[in-house]
This record gives C-alpha cells, structure tokens and sequence, in this order.
C-alpha cells in the first residue's frame, strides 16, 4: 500500500504495476487492500466504532437536521458500548442486554437505539463489513404507550401569555393548521397563493393546500403586519428578520412553559387541532393522514370519546 496524494493506493508486485485507488480513509484503504491480496481482515478494521464513523459520514448528512442530532447523540452512546468489538462480533444478546439495561433509564431511548443500530449494521452489509445476520433480528423493544395529551384552552392561553411574540405566531399556525413543528417552521411567504396555505409535510411528503379564512387568516394578517425583512422569505421572522429556528423556538417555548407552571409539548398542539375540530374527517384531511386509524389515535384518545347518558325507566 503507497500514499499518493493524500490517498491510498495498492501497487501490484509484478510489472506492469497497477496502482488501484483505496480512498482516503486508512481503514476502508486496508479493507480493499486484503481484497485485492487475498489476506485475512484486521478486525481492527471493521469495529463498530469504524462502521458508525462511516455512517455518520457518509449518510447521516442525507437526513433531516433534527434526525442528524438525535442519531448523533445516539451514535455517542452506542459507541461507548460497542465502539471497541468488531461488527461481526456482536451478538444478538449482546444487544438484548444493551436493551435491557438501557431501559432502566429509558424504554423509548433504548427502541431509539436498538432500531440506529440495526440501521447501522444493514449499511455495515451493505458495505461488505460482514455477511452476518442483522443481531437485531428477534430482539424485542419496549411497548410504546401514544402519547395522550390534550392541551386545554386554558392551558394554551397560559403559555400563550408569557411566551416570545414570534413563538406566539408559530403556536398560532400550529394550531391553525394542525401541521408539525417543523412544518410550521418552513412555511414562506411565498407558500400563500390565491387565498391557500400550501404545505408539503416534510415527514411524508403529504402536499396540503389549507384555505386562508377564518382564524388562519387572522394570524397571517397579523404575522404580515409585522416589521419583516423582505429579502428572508420565512413566514416566522424575529424583529431582527432572521428565521425562526427550532432551537430558538423551543428555548423560548420552554421558558414559558416554566413560568406559565403548564407542561405541554410544541407537538401536543397537533393533536389539539384535530381533536378541536370534532370532525374526524376533517381532521385526518388537516393533518394528512392516510388512515383514519391514525387519525383517530391524535383525537379519541386525547381527549376521550363523547357518549350520551343512559335514560332512566320510565315509571
């Protein structure tokens, strides 16, 4: 193996040599180096820690920026476990116990990083790590309960009240609209065409075109109003003129929550759009469900099914 270039190359021993290009990366150079020679991998090579590396370099990029920071964090700690075994030595109990302790802090943390691993070690095959199978096959996680939390008015109000200006407009929209945080976020001005809202759900891809009346053109109205810098296109300005960013929304959202004495999430306002509207076929069109069932969990669970009372006999 030669550097040329700042690259690794593996020369052939008999003329004419041929010099092969192995990439820049030493322990993927090495890996196509006892291809090319027929030798054993040095496990070395293919440790977790090599493979998460190269994962977190080469796809992680792809994903949107809030999954970049979980898998990050989750990498961190699957790293600190498994870093120093080779990928194909890892055992499908070694991940079962990861699990089980994992979830003594957190059952939905440990499902988190149960389903980054899997992911990892399928790009691990992929890359020709290992022809193992996936040792998360068979290992079961923890049950998730849906969260069930209703946001009342007053309760909304309360937050409301006490919370950044810019912050307002965007629970607002969220409310309005039943789109998700970061949805909500990316909306531009110039997603308001002839008396529409249009919205494509960065989740699934659902494109929605929400009618600007009511209550929604009332906060738009407002949101316009506002001192705004024309070049930036982000509906949520701060008086600045710069974005609303998700840190700087979830800063100041927690900040009031603290001081109003309410807990809720951001995210708890989608379920409140749906449940609010008592039309389940409206709210499954607002949301952009596919299913129904899905849209019936946002909605019924939340805030319980309304039944009439039994009448007494007549006497």
């Amino acid at each position: 193996m030669h550097m040329k270039k700042g690259g690794y190359y593996h020369v052939s021993s008999v003329a004419p040599r041929k010099w092969t290009a192995l990439g820049k990366d030493l322990n993927q150079a090495r890996l196509k180096w006892t291809e090319l020679e027929n030798d054993p991998v040095q496990e070395e090579d293919k440790t977790f820690t090599v493979v998460t590396n190269r994962y977190l370099k080469e796809v992680l990029p792809s994903l949107k920026a809030h999954t970049q920071r979980d898998y990050s964090q989750y990498a961190a700690l699957l790293i600190a476990v498994f870093g120093h075994i080779p990928i194909d030595k890892i055992r499908p109990r070694d991940i079962a116990d990861y699990v089980r302790h994992r979830g003594e802090s957190s059952k939905v943390r440990a499902n988190r990083e149960k389903a980054l691993f899997s992911t990892i070690f399928n790009h691990a095959r992929a890359w020709g790590y290992t022809d193992l199978t996936n040792p998360c096959i068979g290992i079961k996680g923890f049950k998730e309960k849906p969260r069930d939390r209703y946001v009342s008015d007053d309760e909304y109000t309360a937050v409301w009240d006490v919370v950044h200006p810019t912050v307002q407009d965007a629970m607002d929209l969220a409310l309005c609209t039943g789109q998700r945080p970061a949805d909500v976020l990316k909306i531009l001005v110039t997603d308001i065409v002839d008396g529409k809202l249009f919205i494509k759900q960065g989740k699934t891809g659902k494109k929605l075109r929400i009618a600007i009346e009511g209550e929604l053109a009332a906060v738009i109205d407002r949101i316009m109003a506002k001192p705004r810098d024309k070049v930036n296109k982000s509906l949520l300005q701060d008086p600045n003129g710069q974005e609303l960013t998700y840190a700087a929304m979830r800063s100041r959202f927690d900040k009031a929550r603290e001081e109003s004495g309410v807990n809720f999430q951001f995210r708890d306002l989608r379920a409140k759009a749906a449940t609010d509207t008592e039309d389940l076929a409206h709210a499954q069109s607002l949301l952009g469900h596919k299913n129904r069932t899905t849209t019936e969990i946002y909605t019924r669970d939340r805030k319980g099914d309304l039944v009439k009372p039994l009448k007494r006999p007549a006497k």
